[in-house]
């Protein structure tokens, strides 16, 4: 019996340089530091510091600590470039777009030093601003396509301009949480607050952005919601 030769392997990928390495744990380490301390407290001496490494080390990989952001934005846009998936039964779609408003808010805190300094960064770099706008305006249309969804299997009762203020509404919670849950964040010091856990912030989001939905939900998919919001409370 003949045997179907089998497809050559493809050759390994060559391991990344020593440079392309060390770039990577500059942004690693900045990521954890601007989160951790918030982006205006840290400089670039801090993170050379923290990695162990000169200066001019840091310098050559990045000209400034701006640059730095702009390639952890970068990043950060690809991660948030998702969209939610197909709408399915009524019964199933709130546990989906739970789900996929969950993956968005932890995207959210995965950068969230973008979202906390955020009206001082778009300031400092329009191209920044041009590029979170963007990202805005396609999660707006993300949600407006899942509200019209929902009204098309009867799922939910909404007019264009109800959706339209809903959508506007969600992204307006979605920006601002982590500055809202920080302001209420109980003080450790003169100039800090108590960081808040990771998964009951993302929770907290969740629940807070479907509070907005739940009034328009009609049938199963109300009951369903219900009950999801239900199993969080407890």
């Amino acid at each position: 019996m003949s045997r179907v030769p089998s497809a050559p392997s493809s050759p390994a990928a060559p391991p990344p340089s020593r440079s392309a390495r060390t770039r990577e744990r500059i942004l690693k380490v900045s990521l954890d530091l601007f989160n951790a301390q918030g982006e205006a407290n840290v400089t670039t001496g801090h993170i050379a510091d923290e990695l162990n490494i000169s200066p001019g080390n840091l310098y050559y990989h990045f000209r400034n600590k701006d640059e730095i952001i702009q390639h952890l934005f970068a990043d950060f846009e690809k991660a948030i470039d998702v969209g939610p998936g197909e709408i399915g039964d009524a019964a199933h779609v709130m546990e989906d777009m739970w789900l996929y408003l969950h993956l968005m808010f932890e995207r959210i805190w995965q950068y969230r030093f973008l979202y906390r300094n955020l009206d001082d960064l778009v300031m400092r770099d329009a191209k920044l601003r041009s590029h979170f706008n963007i990202i805005v305006g396609h999660k707006r249309e993300a949600v407006k396509q899942l509200c019209d969804a929902l009204v098309g299997v009867n799922a939910m009762r909404a007019n264009e301009d109800e959706i339209r203020a809903l959508a506007d509404n969600i992204l307006v919670v979605a920006t601002y949480w982590l500055n809202f849950e920080h302001l209420r964040a109980k003080p450790v010091g003169k100039f800090s607050r108590e960081e808040p856990d990771a998964e009951q912030h993302l929770s907290r989001g969740v629940y807070q952005v479907m509070s907005l939905v739940k009034p328009f939900l009609l049938g199963e998919a109300r009951e369903h919601l219900q009950h999801l919001m239900d199993n969080y409370s407890e």
